[in-house]
């Protein structure tokens, strides 16, 4: 019997994770549609002045030679490969859409600037302006570390706290329930108020757009312990700390994983509404000081670095879950 091709095979195929069809058909349609929109950044004139269009040009060139080069790198790698093709759907939907977009602003101008610009205009801007943005990114991405990790440990031991003990909890339930429900940024007045620069005004709203739900979620976890896991471990020996550090805790993972996904989004939405109230530098900032100028292909590009640092965070908050919690793989969403 002739040997199954990999992508026809049935255990492949019933992947709960690469689930999409595992054929080359989409993979080379998504190629042709990157290098569609390269075609057109490069061969059809503008009707709109772009000042660097090369720098567009050369990141699509980049990214089309990418896929070619994992094509040929993942050969003879069929768990690489189906990675690979479970995403070319979704490439190539963006690339359909980068290419009529680029016709509908910079090749017509239907979509007029300055309130639709095209990518290549926006990348240009974001090439005269890289230090700026650079030095923009960078004191946002303090800014948001700071608070974030501070309302994170915070949050996890006050989680422990709460789903542990019940005098801790019967002190700092009310706290969180009637302090969650508050939007963080309804803060901002009383902390620009009371603390003594913008930065530490950043870093307490952060704090708390982390705070609630990394605590929350992580004293759901341990209070949904089942209570044969604690009988189990007595009837064995086990002292209370064996039972918070290797069964309570343990079992919160995934809840604790996932406040602190929640509390990512929650803090980059308060970093940037904070930096645009009263901040002199970061990606909020510049974002209303480019909308005072009507300079939209700015604040597109600042929105479009925010969009990246933001998936390369949630990736890599991911990965680590993805590691702790391996024994999750294929059985949970």
């Amino acid at each position: 019997m002739a040997k199954q091709k990999w992508y026809n095979d049935p255990k492949i195929a019933e992947d709960p994770v690469y689930w999409k069809p595992k054929t080359q058909i989409w993979f080379w349609a998504a190629v042709l549609a990157l290098a569609a929109v390269l075609a057109v950044t490069v061969f059809i004139p503008s009707v709109e002045d772009v000042k660097e269009p090369r720098f567009y040009q050369a990141i699509l060139a980049v990214f089309v030679a990418v896929l070619l080069f994992l094509y040929f790198y993942t050969l003879g790698r069929p768990d690489t490969r189906k990675k690979l093709f479970h995403k070319a759907q979704f490439i190539l939907a963006g690339g359909l859409t980068l290419a009529i977009w680029e016709l509908l602003t910079t090749k017509s101008a239907i979509f007029p600037l300055p309130y639709f610009p095209g990518f290549a205009g926006i990348f240009s801007v974001m090439y005269d302006d890289r230090f700026l943005l650079l030095r923009s990114t960078l004191y946002s991405m303090r800014l948001f570390f700071v608070g974030m990790i501070t309302g994170t440990v915070l949050g996890l031991v006050t989680g422990i706290l709460i789903g542990w003990n019940r005098q801790w909890d019967y002190w700092l339930s009310p706290i969180i329930k009637v302090t969650g429900i508050i939007p963080a940024v309804a803060w901002l007045p009383v902390a620009l108020a009371i603390l003594p620069s913008s930065f530490t005004t950043g870093i307490f709203l952060i704090f708390i757009s982390s705070w609630f739900p990394v605590s929350s979620m992580m004293a759901a976890g341990i209070i949904a312990t089942p209570k044969s896991f604690f009988d189990v471990a007595k009837t064995l020996g086990a002292d209370n700390r064996f039972l918070l550090v290797r069964i309570a805790i343990p079992h919160a993972m995934p809840s604790m994983f996932t406040g602190i996904m929640t509390a990512t989004a929650f803090s980059f939405t308060t970093l940037i509404v904070s930096e645009m109230v009263g901040a002199k530098a970061g990606l909020g900032y510049y974002i209303n000081w480019a909308k005072g100028w009507g300079a939209y292909s700015k604040v597109y590009a600042a929105i479009i670095i925010i969009a990246v640092e933001f998936a390369l965070i949630l990736a890599l908050i991911g990965a680590i879950r993805s590691s702790v919690l391996r024994w999750q793989r294929g059985i949970l969403k």
